[in-house]
């Protein structure tokens, strides 16, 4: 049995790749190496074509092809946008060099703002404002009930102390959906709410954090006194952990379809190394190989399931086990890439980089089992809200 796609569905993939082969970028048409860190210097953080090219999305409909024209979309079915999704992935293409914007702020307040906030949509999604999200903390990084940043409420305004760490974009963002602690006495999922904090404001502090090739990909950012309006709640006083939920659902939701693909192009990449290397042959390593195609392809199964559910308006709680399970995947794949590789693994310099990709990609996988939760924490939420496990 073969499974595909019907006439109406494959006309509109071709009117998709239509516009790509005319609109994509020479700078993107490469296609995004995972194995590469992404890092750029503090000013280049979204390049000028990144930018503009985001905005070719939006303003030819197919940004979030979901949504309505003036959100950057054009009504797709979901079936529609999952196969938009599929073919940008295929293509190793990204819509965005920021992704906070419109994957967690533009749902998250067509889902809670009042009628000013979702105002600020349509920029957010075209990329004409940059959003950075204050989430982790040093003592609460995963365990975002465990934060620790603090709003005084008054009756107009807030006043935020405290501080936020590993925050994207901190250092060239104009807003900040930043989480806070409104009411110390209620248990730590209640006293949450979300504030939108505009980042010039006095008393914000934004201090890059280095990595070890001088690069700065995150900041720290402290609030010192910092007063917020009122009308800048999103959602419910102490409601905030709820809104959590829901962004992060919304950055799951389409993810997964990227990060399958992340794996399935690895898997690739280690037949044509094999092939290279002259491994091909070897039954251990064949096998090795196999396994990782067959969970890819059991991986990409689940998501279709996770996305059908999401679709219809369920819950999803496959994605929670997706991202787990494709980051977890992903670095004991660059680690077969570098058995594969042999002696020459641990060599970077440019005239091996067909080699050195992989020790390149395996010490930054590590990064891809932290980022969007942890795998510690996405176990435990599997364990409780998903198995029903008790707590041990």
């Amino acid at each position: 049995m073969q499974l595909a796609w019907g006439p109406e569905e494959e006309a509109f993939r071709a009117e998709l790749v239509e516009f790509l082969d005319e609109h994509v970028p020479h700078e993107a048409d490469a296609g995004f190496d995972y194995a590469d860190s992404g890092e750029r210097d503090d000013i280049d953080l979204i390049p000028a074509w990144s930018r503009a090219w985001q905005a070719t999305l939006f303003d030819h409909g197919w940004m979030i092809p979901g949504y309505p024209p003036e959100r950057g979309g054009r009504n797709c079915t979901p079936v529609q946008t999952l196969i938009y999704l599929e073919t940008l992935s295929s293509r190793r293409l990204l819509r965005s060099g920021h992704f906070p914007g419109y994957a967690i702020v533009a749902p998250s307040l067509l889902e809670y703002g009042n009628d000013e906030q979702k105002q600020l949509v349509p920029a957010a999604i075209r990329g004409d404002t940059i959003w950075c999200i204050g989430m982790s903390e040093p003592n609460a990084g995963s365990d975002l009930a465990g934060l620790q940043t603090r709003a005084e409420v008054y009756d107009d305004h807030f006043v935020v102390n405290g501080q936020k760490v590993w925050t994207s974009y901190a250092m060239i963002a104009q807003k900040c959906f930043c989480y806070v602690r409104t009411d110390p006495t209620l248990p730590k999922h209640k006293g949450i709410s979300l504030l939108i904090i505009d980042v010039d404001s006095p008393g914000i502090d934004i201090r890059p954090l280095r990595h070890i090739n001088g690069t700065a990909g995150f900041a720290e950012v402290f609030f010192t006194d910092v007063i917020v309006p009122r009308d800048n709640l999103v959602g419910h006083l102490n409601g905030g952990w709820a809104i959590t939920q829901g962004s992060l659902a919304h950055e799951r939701a389409g993810l997964w379809v990227e990060s399958v693909g992340r794996l399935e192009q690895t898997v690739a990449g280690l037949v044509e190394l094999a092939q290279s290397q002259g491994r091909a042959g070897d039954a251990v390593i064949r096998r090795k190989i196999a396994h990782f195609y067959e969970l890819a392809s059991s991986l990409r199964a689940l998501g279709y399931k996770g996305f059908a559910s999401f679709a219809q308006g369920s819950s999803a709680p496959e994605h929670s086990y997706m991202k787990m399970a494709t980051s977890e995947a992903g670095k004991a794949a660059y680690e077969l890439g570098m058995e594969i590789v042999g002696p020459l693994a641990p060599v970077t310099d440019p005239a091996f980089a067909d080699v050195g990709r992989w020790s390149h990609g395996f010490f930054m996988s590590f990064a891809n089992t932290i980022a969007g939760g942890s795998s510690e924490i996405q176990r435990n939420i599997i364990a409780q809200r998903v198995l029903g496990l008790p707590r041990s």
